[in-house]
């Protein structure tokens, strides 16, 4: 076990830290909230989504039954009024700064969660823990990284967590993926594919291939694009973690 302080010795373990627990929050946004919850797109066995449930619940405070319904939301309504974060109704320098402000906004609306959440996970686990406590899981990783890095480098690495999926998911994904990039189908709604090789944002970036085909697990759509979340699908399947209920196959 490493003692007090000891990972902030060094400019890069923090950095390094970073990046590598950011990318796991993105692939536990991808596969269980994304491409889980929302579009059912995909089962997980209960080894695999407990500890997911658990990363998000430390890392972001997200309740699953909110972020799933104005997920579900933003589709029904996709660069049209009623759509909670749409670049296009509240400008993209808005959503990519206060993307996190229009999801609080959209999950307070009367009737949305009722209307747009069901089928999110009611267990013992959801209600005496995850929803009830959802604050409580941030405050346990800021007392982790503080122990890890020390007092000053330690706030600032928790800090940067705490930001990390309101900019990347929130403002990135949401922003930039409605405004900035290249288009593999002419769907109703702005979604753009941000670049081909999907790897930072757990294959998120493939955006427009996902509005075109929202119930595939899979995003890829042309051989020169790479969406690193279906390799973590199909990882998980080798070890029958993993089911797929439907996936694009025009690759």
């Amino acid at each position: 076990m490493p003692d007090f302080g000891s990972w902030g010795t060094s400019w890069w373990k923090p950095l390094v830290f970073i990046v590598v627990v950011g990318h796991l929050t993105n692939v536990c946004v991808t596969l269980f909230l994304h491409r889980m919850q929302t579009h059912r797109s995909v089962k997980f066995h209960g080894i695999a989504t407990i500890p997911m449930r658990l990363w998000l619940w430390l890392t972001t405070a997200i309740v699953t039954r909110e972020w799933v319904a104005c997920h579900r939301k933003h589709h029904a309504f996709a660069d049209r009024e009623g759509d909670p974060h749409s670049p296009l109704l509240e400008g993209l320098r808005n959503i990519v700064l206060k993307g996190a402000f229009y999801y609080r906004r959209a999950v307070r609306q009367p009737g949305m969660l009722e209307k747009y959440g069901r089928g999110t996970p009611n267990d013992v686990l959801e209600r005496f823990l995850l929803s009830r406590y959802n604050w409580l899981g941030i405050v346990l990783m800021l007392a982790v990284d503080i122990y890890l890095f020390g007092f000053f480098v330690g706030a600032v690495v928790w800090a940067v967590q705490m930001l990390w999926i309101p900019f990347w998911a929130a403002g990135i994904i949401n922003g930039v993926g409605h405004a900035i990039g290249y288009r593999n189908h002419n769907v109703k709604d702005e979604s753009r594919n941000i670049v081909p090789i999907a790897i930072w944002l757990g294959g998120e970036e493939l955006h427009n291939n996902h509005h075109a085909d929202p119930h595939s697990a899979k995003f890829q759509h042309k051989w020169y694009e790479f969406d690193i979340g279906w390799i973590y699908i199909r990882l998980l399947s080798l070890f029958g973690l993993a089911k797929v209920q439907y996936a694009h196959s025009d690759v």
